[in-house]
């Protein structure tokens, strides 16, 4: 993965969890991680199509999970009901709508899926040996990592979309 795609992500996810819960956090080595995913205790799950395409996994301990939501909703939550659940996915919805604008803004056009919710540890999602950066980021509220399998789309399947179709005869077009 060319690192043009990583540091939006990067950037967005310090932005909006100092925005959110005004914690820095640390960013811990990248890694390369080329096999299944295995879920964290919280998985967020949102994909991008366009120029870029690929999956974003957010993962979160429960306890950052909590505290995090627990911060950006003012009130304390002690278990992973729907309310803190909405706030988490809200939570990777942002960070991946922030760095599909920075992504724009180097010329790469993206739309993000709505965000999917994993709930339990270890469930195993294949990305069919799509190789995965990475990226932990840590405070004294949890841990949180970022899974990062993106790549530039296929310009066949991109270009195609972009042909103009021919007029029918009889039929006007509307400009």
């Amino acid at each position: 993965m060319k690192v043009q795609y990583l540091i939006p992500f990067v950037e967005a996810a310090y932005e909006v969890l100092k925005a959110e819960v005004n914690i820095p956090m640390q960013r811990g080595d990248l890694s390369l991680d080329k096999g299944a995913y295995l879920t964290d205790d919280v998985t967020v799950i949102i994909s991008l199509v366009g120029d870029i395409e690929g999956i974003v996994f957010y993962g979160f301990s429960t306890e950052a999970a909590l505290n995090i939501a627990s911060s950006m909703l003012g009130e304390h939550l002690e278990e992973m009901n729907g309310l803190a659940q909405s706030g988490i996915a809200e939570l990777g919805n942002v960070i991946t709508g922030r760095a599909s604008v920075k992504l724009s803004k180097s010329g790469f056009q993206s739309t993000i899926s709505p965000p999917t919710m994993l709930l339990g540890k270890g469930a195993t999602i294949s990305t069919l040996d799509f190789p995965r950066v990475v990226v932990p980021l840590t405070s004294n509220i949890g841990r949180v990592s970022i899974h990062l399998a993106l790549r530039e789309a296929m310009r066949q399947g991109a270009n195609a979309a972009l042909l103009k179709v021919p007029e029918a005869p009889g039929i006007k077009q509307v400009k």
